[in-house]
């Protein structure tokens, strides 16, 4: 055998195995690709099991511990206006019907749902009233501090309570406070003008505490 021929055989041989050791690296780069996409996906199938598995809390669930007992049922009707709910503020010693449909006529008679959801449901129930010197207005509301207690009643979900969680002023023309973004909570917000008009008291009242 010529040293030529030696020469071919040697680096045909050579060429085999520098083949066969490329294909070996190729198989276990791919092993562990693959091994790196099941992890993935079990990652992700675990992510979104337990996105599902998260529960958004009920109406029933966030007025656990704030409903009462309905003592009187609140009447369709006052002074010829559709009533959507009863309010009552102990501290401001203030009962009122809270009427269904705003109007401008409805606001010298009492407080009306201005905006948002339903008395007592997931969403940001808005009330507006006049500071009128009346007893069933929001004279008073300056008064209310933060931690006071209120109640809303209305014939479907019965009488729940609310605890005050923050008190503020804004410009007639800022309209935040009316956001229905409430993270699927229940909320009750109360406006009235300032003494000298310029400027709305907020007052943002949830449920008492519950679990969620």
């Amino acid at each position: 055998m010529t040293k030529k021929v030696r020469l071919v055989i040697s680096i045909t041989l050579l060429t085999i195995l520098l083949g066969i050791l490329i294909m070996m690296i190729w198989n276990i780069f791919e092993e562990k690709k693959i091994q790196n996409r099941s992890k993935t996906l079990v990652q992700v199938s675990k992510s979104n099991a337990t996105i599902k598995n998260t529960k958004t809390p009920s109406k029933e669930s966030l007025l656990q511990n704030a409903k009462h007992p309905l003592e009187k049922e609140v009447p369709k009707e006052w002074k010829g206006y559709d009533v959507i709910a009863r309010l009552e503020i102990p501290t401001i010693q203030l009962e009122t019907y809270i009427l269904e449909n705003y109007s401008e006529e409805a606001l010298q008679v009492s407080v009306v749902k201005f905006w948002g959801a339903e008395p007592n449901e997931i969403g940001n129930f808005c009330v507006v009233g006049h500071n009128f010197q009346n007893n069933n207005m929001f004279k008073n509301l300056y008064k209310l501090k933060i931690g006071d207690t209120l109640f809303v009643s209305d014939n479907k979900n019965g009488k729940v309570e609310y605890q005050v969680k923050d008190i503020y002023t804004v410009l007639p023309e800022q309209t935040k406070c009316l956001s229905q973004k409430t993270n699927g909570k229940i909320e009750t917000t109360l406006i009235t003008c300032t003494k000298d008009s310029k400027e709305r008291i907020i007052v943002k009242a949830s449920p008492v505490e519950n679990l969620y």
